[in-house]
């Protein structure tokens, strides 16, 4: 039965964004989009029958499942959700770390080859690029030089282009490189280049003999199989990878002996990758497979003096949850065997939770608080306490991992923590899952589970408005509000104030979030994918602190997001040929010589699926640099007649000469009646309009149009700030929509509008 979006049941108890979001990413539908899911009830069942399977009492075991599933207690990843009982050939695996990359080119085009058929079925990937000699080394017997790892990084961002275009969804990839390969330098500045890499987030593999050596101010050498190529002082290396992140939000940094010495199988394997989100670093041929247990929906009387989290559910839930996580990577297909193998060998689980932040404010903490983060990691030692109990017994029912070795994993780092009456019961069952669990990034799932907090996020924004567009072009806003606060008025009413715990990320402190990242990580066998989001005017020396800061804590990495200007920047290209039409011989024109200087401006616009790209090219006239003449592309030919005749009479005008700075002016007064969209911080009431913004920015640029005194921007920054908030967010422009409301949250970018991620 065709039911467009469900209105009963548990859709008719959760936001208007929410349903939206199930239909969209996890409602079942046919081929030719109709639904087979009725409802979020069906979506449940599905997915519980589909875990329950190899369960002996399969009715028994689904009604269990499906009882964690209701209500979204337990939510498992998107992968699960929209994959489980589909009968469909996809994982349920949310991402994997690909093997080893030889040093030579069979191997490595046969690394690409998996890498495109893993991200085919959907799993996100990670790669360790260390293995690749440096860029000029010699390649023996071919008479060449090596052309270094990131020449090769260009081609696996190609093949995730490729497949992206192929209709599979948005591709995430992970490159990581150790502080001390020869090429480190160029894996550190690479994004600088516009453009490059898009398809990646890079990390760089910190050793503690480099971090010793930054204390020491001591020369560091980088070296590729025992050859040294030449030695950096650590500190000046580390001022250049934190400088990056600075300016442009990458590399991240992860603390790979930390990450080892910690890991519970470090007697049989050895980790130097992390999945795209790097909340699971993982061995050659490693997958993640994620859950998250809603802690939102786990508060007794909330905002009372005797709000409580429900700690024997939560024990009921994590126990409940570990089984349905167990038997996934029985019914789960794999894009290659050696994963599957990975997988059964060592039944790795990642167990984690979300909704934290509201769970806090429900229960009277203020996020990055002392009070917060021991409240925090006392809830993490519960949930890491009954996922270690739980699969203990699993292991008494239905054996321990193949690679279990009782003596080994009872002497690990992370084992030797956990309580002594669950050491000993794994010392008399063994254990089913070598590793149990990880705070991985919850975006969308936390959006469809009625827009609670993500991970161990903060709430980013109280309340927004989102503006969506209805099926015959118009436009509507609805007010979209984090879980807490709806709760929050439901019981005081929307006019009661707020009360001071209600923070939001922009109100912490860099070192309030390493503080709860830290609380949560001694009581998580894995790893935490955590930004720490930092305000734009930070100094330099207080960014590089909040590296330090999390290393003295105890982080297996640091991701931080500060604003910055550099993504997105323009490009200057060089024209390659003659593309304009050869003017008219008359001295009211001006000559066009055979080269000319230009500038390429990318244009994102919510109605064009593809990018659009304007390109002004400049001429020298009286000792005045002016425009000359205007090109748009786009791989979107919807509009290509109308754009080719406005940047033919555009460039006409130009041609001219003369005062022409009305050109930019007029444009940009042209509205569309269906609605314009958010654009570089402003409302623009058309793409025309938009084009007009570009060629205004580019005239003041170059200095043909005069800048605005500091008072007029000061004005018109004003201005954007209070249309921004009068529509409820101010931030980075998503490049799906091209609203102001993109934001940086463990890891990942996400859309508060549209629902658009980056990696989710």
């Amino acid at each position: 039965m065709d039911i467009p979006l469900a209105d009963t049941g548990a859709a008719a108890r959760i936001a208007a964004i929410s349903r939206q979001v199930w239909d969209a990413k996890y409602r079942l539908k046919a081929l030719d989009g109709t639904p087979l899911d009725r409802n979020l009830e069906d979506s449940w069942r599905r997915v519980a029958r589909a875990l329950a399977a190899p369960e002996r009492d399969l009715a028994a075991w689904e009604e269990r499942f499906y009882a964690a599933l209701e209500d979204f207690r337990f939510l498992p990843a998107g992968r699960i959700l929209s994959g489980a009982g589909s009968g469909r050939r996809v994982t349920l695996f949310n991402c994997f770390v690909m093997g080893d990359i030889p040093d030579d080119l069979g191997g490595i085009f046969g690394h690409l080859r998996e890498a495109a058929l893993t991200m085919q079925q959907g799993g996100g990937i990670g790669y360790d690029f260390s293995t690749l000699r440096p860029k000029g080394a010699v390649v023996k017997g071919v008479g060449a030089d090596a052309s270094g790892p990131l020449s090769f990084m260009d081609v696996w961002d190609a093949m995730c282009r490729t497949i992206m275009s192929a209709g599979a969804r948005r591709g995430a990839m992970m490159a990581t490189l150790r502080c001390d390969h020869p090429d480190i330098e160029a894996f550190i500045a690479a994004k600088r280049e516009p453009g490059r890499l898009r398809n990646f987030n890079l990390s760089v593999l910190v050793t503690d003999d480099f971090m010793a050596a930054i204390d020491a101010d001591a020369d560091w050498p980088l070296r590729f199989e025992g050859k040294t190529y030449r030695s950096v002082r650590a500190r000046a290396l580390w001022d250049s990878i934190t400088r990056a992140t600075y300016d442009y939000a990458e590399p991240g940094v992860l603390f790979i002996d930390r990450i080892n010495a910690r890991n519970n199988l470090a007697y049989c394997e050895t980790i130097h990758a992390t999945n795209p989100c790097a909340e699971q670093p993982l061995p050659p041929y490693g997958a993640c497979l994620l859950g998250s247990i809603n802690l939102a929906r786990l508060i007794c009387e909330p905002f009372t003096a005797r709000a409580r989290l429900d700690t024997a559910l939560l024990d009921e839930l994590v126990a409940v949850a570990v089984r349905m996580m167990d038997n996934t990577i029985d019914v789960s297909g794999f894009p290659l065997e050696a994963q599957r193998h990975e997988a059964m060998t060592k039944r790795r689980i990642g167990l984690g939770v979300t909704g934290l932040a509201d769970a806090l404010m429900m229960c009277g903490e203020r996020y990055g608080s002392p009070a917060a983060a021991a409240v925090a990691g006392d809830w993490a030692r519960r949930v890491n306490r009954a996922a270690y109990l739980t699969s203990a017994h699993l292991a008494a029912e239905k054996g321990a991992f193949p690679l279990f070795d009782r003596d080994a994993y009872l002497a690990g780092e992370s084992v030797r923590a956990l309580d002594e009456d669950v050491r000993a019961l794994i010392a008399e069952n063994g254990i089913r899952n070598a590793l149990l669990t990880s705070i991985a990034p919850t975006g969308t799932i936390s959006l469809l589970a009625d827009n609670i907090s993500s991970g161990i996020e903060p709430v980013f924004a109280l309340s927004y408005t989102r503006k969506v567009r209805e099926p015959d072009g118009s436009v509507r806003e609805e007010e979209v509000s984090d879980h807490a606060l709806r709760l929050y008025h439901d019981m005081f009413g929307p006019e009661a104030p707020l009360p001071a715990h209600f923070v939001t990320a922009q109100d912490l402190t860099p070192a309030e979030h390493v503080r709860m990242q830290a609380a949560v990580q001694r009581h998580v066998d894995s790893a935490i994918s955590k930004t720490v989001n930092v305000p734009e005017d930070i100094s330099f020396a207080d960014f590089q602190e909040v590296y330090r800061d999390a290393y003295r804590s105890g982080c297996k990495g640091c991701t931080t997001y500060r604003p910055n200007a550099i993504t997105g920047s323009v490009l200057e290209v060089k024209p390659t040929a003659d593309t304009a039409a050869s003017p008219e011989a008359g001295p009211e024109l001006l000559l066009r010589a055979e080269k000319l200087t230009g500038v390429t401006y990318k244009l994102r616009w919510p109605d064009s699926e593809h990018a659009l790209y304007v390109t002004i090219n400049d001429i020298e006239h009286e000792g005045r640099r002016r425009p000359f003449e205007v090109f748009v592309n786009s791989k979107n030919l919807e509009h290509y007649a109308w754009v080719v005749a406005l940047t033919r009479m555009i460039s006409a005008v130009f041609r001219r000469g003369g005062e022409v700075g009305f050109v930019a002016e007029e444009l940009k007064q042209v509205f569309d009646p269906r609605g314009g969209h958010w654009h570089n911080g402003r409302y623009v009431p058309s793409l025309v309009a938009a084009i007009g913004d570009v060629i205004e920015r580019h005239m003041r640029a170059i200095g043909f149009l005069e800048l605005p005194s500091p008072s007029e921007a000061l004005s018109v920054q004003e201005g954007g700030l209070r249309e921004g908030r009068a529509h409820g967010l101010v931030g980075p422009v998503c490049p799906k929509c091209s609203q102001p409301g993109l934001v940086k949250e463990a890891g990942c970018l996400s859309c508060f509008h549209c629902g658009w991620s980056k990696c989710s």
